[in-house]
């Protein structure tokens, strides 16, 4: 069985993470980050102990672990009762990160609509990431240089995904409006709403 998948998309600060938390406190949908997913690695597990044996030595993860270890949490989601694939829409974000990922993961999910959380202005997602790596305390990811090597890696290696799955699916929706805007052009494509509100009748 595949599962119902929404995907989030998008260069880094434009907003994956904040929309898929709120969707996923929406009853019929399970969110799953991928960035939560490496944090809660088990590395006692075959397949942690291979995705610490890469990260360690500043190696990019090889997909096929990047995946299995994706497929784990959902696989426990799923075990626990908190992801419930026949009735619920599977929302992911980070991941896939590649065409290479996209490909392993079509036997898994049915990608129905994809979520491109556009945001031209590469100034704007700048000063976006450096206030939240200052927030977070993160203070590597505050730098320019750290910053400009994480768009640049988008743009080469995530930004074909969207090539993969193809225009017909993908909702491109500007970014750099207010966060309850963008949850409402994300809702009213879910509800098959074209945006342009009717007058209200009495």
């Amino acid at each position: 069985m595949k599962y119902k998948t929404y995907l989030l998309f998008g260069a880094p600060g434009s907003g994956k993470g904040t929309q898929g938390k709120t969707l996923g406190t929406i009853p019929r949908y399970f969110h799953c980050a991928c960035g939560d997913v490496f944090r809660s690695i088990d590395t006692r597990t075959k397949v942690g102990a291979a995705f610490l044996e890469h990260s360690s030595k500043g190696q990019l993860v090889p997909n096929e672990i990047t995946v299995e270890l994706w497929k784990a949490r959902i696989d426990a989601a799923v075990d626990g009762h908190e992801f419930k694939p026949d009735i619920d829409t599977l929302v992911l974000d980070g991941i896939p990160r590649n065409v290479g990922q996209a490909k392993i993961m079509d036997d898994l999910i049915e990608v129905e609509k994809v979520f491109h959380l556009s945001c031209p202005n590469r100034d704007a997602l700048f000063t976006r990431l450096k206030k939240r790596a200052l927030k977070d305390n993160r203070l590597d990811d505050a730098n320019e240089e750290v910053i400009k090597r994480r768009l640049a890696t988008y743009e080469e290696e995530s930004k074909p995904v969207l090539g993969h799955y193809g225009e017909d699916r993908i909702t491109c929706i500007d970014a750099t409006q207010p966060p309850a805007r963008v949850l409402l052009r994300i809702l009213e494509s879910v509800n098959g709403f074209n945006g342009q509100h009717e007058p209200a009748t009495v």
